[in-house]
């Protein structure tokens, strides 16, 4: 995609509709988990992701990037973070303060928007460091529920899993951080400094990462 095309307000495209699917197979896994299916459950992740990607990727060869889909496509992500989350906490997979850490995260750039809409402002471009953060949290989940699974799969998948997570929840705080420093630099009238993406409509997200 390149720096002059624009985001629509298009309601009926490709990529929505493959976000709004992706958003429909968050209560379908939510289910899965919690009654223990675990190999079904997987496979709606695996499913999740590779729709994660291919909306991405159409909306940019089809120019059909929008503002819908600005916020569908990190809205499931998050929804997805949390399902797994909550499930994996209910049944005890990874202790409460991991749900707690990420969720005091959530809530804290939440409290950021009324103040960005005072001052005029929609939600914040998504980083880099906040793409790279939600990226190894979707893979984190997974692999801890694979870790399940008895013998050498579950404990290689353990190790791999605790390393996405501890990773991913720093860098989902540090990506927090820096969308609280733009907030405050949004808010006393100085100029935001921004990566590249932060200027160009090529991606489906805003700042949920």
């Amino acid at each position: 995609m390149t720096a002059d095309q624009e985001v629509s307000s298009r309601i009926l495209t490709i990529p929505n509709t493959i976000s709004l699917l992706r958003l429909a197979l968050v209560p379908v896994f939510a289910v899965l988990i919690v009654q223990g299916q675990d190999e079904w459950a997987l496979a709606v992740l695996a499913v999740s992701g590779a729709s994660d990607w291919l909306d991405g990727v159409l909306a940019r060869r089809l120019d059909q990037v929008t503002k819908l889909g600005q916020m569908l496509d990190p809205a499931a992500d998050r929804l997805f973070i949390l399902v797994t989350l909550v499930g994996l906490a209910w049944r005890d997979v990874v202790p409460l303060w991991v749900l707690v850490v990420i969720l005091l995260r959530d809530l804290t750039l939440l409290c950021l928007l009324p103040v960005l809409t005072r001052h005029g402002y929609g939600p914040l471009p998504v980083s880099f460091v906040g793409k790279a953060a939600t990226f190894a949290l979707l893979y984190a989940f997974p692999l801890l529920l694979l870790a399940e699974a008895p013998g050498a799969l579950g404990a290689a998948a353990s190790i791999i899993g605790w390393a996405f997570t501890g990773w991913g929840i720093g860098l989902y705080w540090l990506a927090g951080i820096q969308y609280i420093r733009q907030t405050r630099q949004l808010v006393s009238g100085h100029a935001v400094p921004t990566d590249d993406r932060a200027n160009r409509p090529d991606t489906q997200d805003t700042a949920a990462g």
